[in-house]
């Protein structure tokens, strides 16, 4: 499955990238454009899903310098996400530690 995923986009990668981009450049024009009236978890969750498809395609073009940006980019999304969200830090460690958990619980 994740062949044929990676032949796919590699196939299409210029395609592919230039998504990425240009949803990049919307979710920062978004809220360039609207302040503090725009939707920040919807700009978040935008624009991390543009950090994983970027991603995807610098891991298959072997380009670390990208791959580290926009692995950086994903994590920052990740926190702007939660902030976004309002979740509150006893919320997020109390997933995180039922996650880890649950890990732990699969490989005992």
């Amino acid at each position: 499955m994740i062949n044929t995923l990676n032949s796919f986009v590699f196939k299409y990668i210029r395609f592919v990238e230039m998504v990425g981009v240009l949803m990049r450049i919307f979710s920062f024009s978004l809220v360039s454009w609207m302040g503090s009236e725009s939707p920040f978890l919807f700009v978040w969750a935008f624009n991390t899903a543009d950090a994983v498809i970027l991603s995807w395609c610098s891991i298959l073009k072997k380009d670390s310098a990208y791959t580290l940006l926009n692995v950086f980019w994903i994590m920052v999304g990740v926190v702007g996400m939660i902030r976004a969200s309002q979740i509150s830090a006893i919320a997020v460690k109390s997933v995180a530690e039922q996650f880890l958990v649950q890990i732990t619980a699969l490989f005992t």
